[in-house]
């Protein structure tokens, strides 16, 4: 250990990876029967930002079993690792990792595939299925959005989590210590529940020009929390040694989204909308203060702004909690941003979405909000005493146009003539983000291609070259843009490509300073695989890797709604009535009851 407390004396921030925070629980190897370790593919600073690995480990340890963390150590880190021998280990137990019989990995994001890959192999790990069979070595596991098609990383994993893994993990646990580990028997039990997708069991057929035509398995259907007052939650956590991308408490108010933006996969995911009650998240959040000493609680959700009782709820926790503490509101629409809220939160920047600059775009991708109310949240946040906004923006959305581009422009023209309506103390500092738009499985627009270098390179030229002078712009580069898209619609083909571009030194990918495009390029390359052919358009009849799983969303309802974008046509609210996405049966608000 000594030649292991030099390398934590030399690295940049020793203090990911000492464990020991504050509020962190203790956790008892062998308790239960079963030591479990959470995995996060990137920096300890991200990972413990993330309230759903939380609710994950909460749910083994109220089961009784053994629940540890790891994070993806920084590249000064492995490579020290590596040198001495050391495998990666634990945070609080420093348990190797290929002594736990289950490790699960948080998949957030296609950019973290490849650190997967790097944490298995500082683990000692062998990284597909099948170097692994027959040997002692862990249950490897996932969950997260992007198992909605978890077919690129399928040679890698036994088991992946669809849908709301906080609801089947544990009792997979369970089924594990009944079964005496990962036999056969064990596998084919697992199949047989919700939101369990077993690989081996289940392989994509092919036909000669490479398309899908069946899989060997059975339809997968997602895992669904009913009750989100009932279920897991972890009113404890621990304080992170070093700063974090979010240093608050989290609540997680309510899972899923109303509106049906037809670019957005985390509101289709995460169908129904569920609710926590006021008591419920007034006792939380004071849980959560106690428990870590937090000056701000953020109210989470897709839109939190949809949540019935927002006012009530407010008032619950501005009642309860002691008066220093901030609530925060980060996923507002803009025509729900309230400027009384605004009034009471801290004078820094405010961001909006308006994702697209003419409401004719708005329409086709179902952003149902107007100019007049994007202007109108403006001008309330500059009354509240903000001076800094930040606008965010899509370019390649279907159908969109240099008018659409132009729009962009024009929106960012009436925000600085709102703002020099009045006399303010500061100048106004405007932001526009405009990211290349990612088709994603599961969505009205799963079945369209994404535009090409040339494309991405003219919308990008054209604001920059059109966005008013002193306004700030960034954008996405297009490589990791295409990455992004590759690995959300491929098959398992692209598993050799993922681990050629792990070998090919490729890690922390979604990290722009880290990408590495020419290990990309190499890898694809190397691997015979044209990455262009998963960006294509999809034909409506053509099978798609992701069609094993069922979300409970009726692809005839995505068809209906691909087919109301290009008519121009807004699908209204959840909240206005149901529009029969095929969630009728599960859905509190189909009901009657929310």
């Amino acid at each position: 250990m000594g030649s292991l407390r030099e390398l934590l004396l030399k690295c940049e921030k020793p203090s990911r990876y000492t464990g020991g925070e504050y509020g962190a629980p203790e956790p008892v190897w062998g308790a239960g029967k079963f030591n479990f370790c959470m995995c996060f593919p990137d920096l300890y600073e991200v990972g413990m930002s993330n309230l759903g690995i939380k609710i994950v480990a909460k749910s083994f340890e109220e089961r009784g079993m053994c629940a540890d963390f790891c994070f993806a150590p920084a590249r000064d880190f492995g490579r020290g690792l590596k040198e001495l021998g050391v495998p990666l280990y634990s945070l609080a137990l420093k348990a190797p990792l290929k002594d736990f019989d289950m490790v699960g990995f948080s998949l957030q994001y296609e950019l973290s595939y490849t650190n997967v890959l790097y944490m298995l192999d500082l683990a000692g790990i062998p990284l597909t299925r099948e170097e692994r069979r027959g040997r002692n070595y862990p249950l490897i596991v996932a969950g997260g959005p992007c198992t909605a098609n978890p077919e690129p990383l399928a040679d890698f994993f036994d088991i992946f989590f669809i849908g709301d893994g906080e609801s089947v993990d544990a009792a997979v646990a369970e089924l594990y210590v009944e079964c005496g580990g990962a036999t056969e028997e064990f596998f084919e039990r697992a199949a047989e529940l919700d939101g369990v997708y077993v690989p081996a069991l289940s392989a994509p057929q092919y036909r000669a020009d490479g398309t899908i035509s069946g899989f060997c398995g059975p339809k997968v259907r997602r895992a669904l929390a009913d009750d989100l007052d009932g279920a897991v939650f972890p009113d404890k956590i621990a304080v992170p040694n070093c700063e974090s991308v979010h240093d608050r408490a989290v609540l997680e108010v309510m899972r899923g989204c109303y509106r049906g933006c037809r670019f957005c996969q985390a509101g289709f995911l995460y169908r129904p909308v569920r609710k926590r009650s006021v008591a419920t998240l007034t006792k939380q959040a004071c849980s959560l203060i106690k428990a870590t000493g937090y000056g701000e609680v953020s109210l989470n959700s897709l839109s939190t702004g949809d949540y019935g009782k927002l006012s009530e709820l407010l008032k619950s926790l501005k009642g309860t909690l002691p008066p220093e503490i901030t609530l925060a509101l980060p996923s507002l629409r803009v025509d729900s941003f309230d400027g009384e809220f605004a009034q009471d939160s801290r004078k820094t920047s405010l961001t909006f979405a308006p994702e697209a600059g003419t409401q004719r775009l708005r329409d086709v991708i179902n952003k149902d909000i107007t100019e007049e109310e994007i202007l109108r949240a403006a001008e309330s946040a500059f009354n509240a005493g903000y001076s800094a906004v930040k606008l965010y923006f899509m370019i390649g959305l279907p159908t969109e146009t240099d008018e659409d581009l132009q729009g962009i422009c024009n929106i960012c023209e009436k925000v600085r003539a709102i703002y020099s309506k009045a006399k303010r103390p500061k100048a106004l500092r405007i932001s526009v983000s405009a990211a290349t738009f990612v088709p994603k499985p599961f969505t009205p627009f799963q079945w369209e291609r994404q535009i090409d270098e040339d494309e991405v390179r003219h919308k990008q030229d054209y604001l920059i070259k059109h966005l008013p002078r002193g306004v700030k712009f960034s954008w996405s580069a297009y490589y990791p843009s295409l990455l992004e898209a590759v690995l959300a619609r491929g098959d398992r083909s692209l598993g050799h490509v993922v681990r050629a571009a792990y070998k090919n030194g490729c890690t922390f990918d979604g990290w722009d300073n880290l990408f590495n495009e020419d290990g990309w390029r190499k890898a694809f390359y190397d691997c015979g695989i044209y990455a262009g052919k998963f960006v294509r358009e999809r034909a409506e009849s053509e099978i798609l890797p992701w069609d094993f799983a069922d979300m409970m969303i009726d692809k005839k309802f995505l068809l209906a709604e691909r087919g109301r974008a290009y008519a121009g046509k807004v699908t209204g609210s959840c909240m206005n009535g149901c529009h029969a996405c095929g969630m009728q049966k599960n859905c509190p608000a189909a009901r009657g009851e929310i």
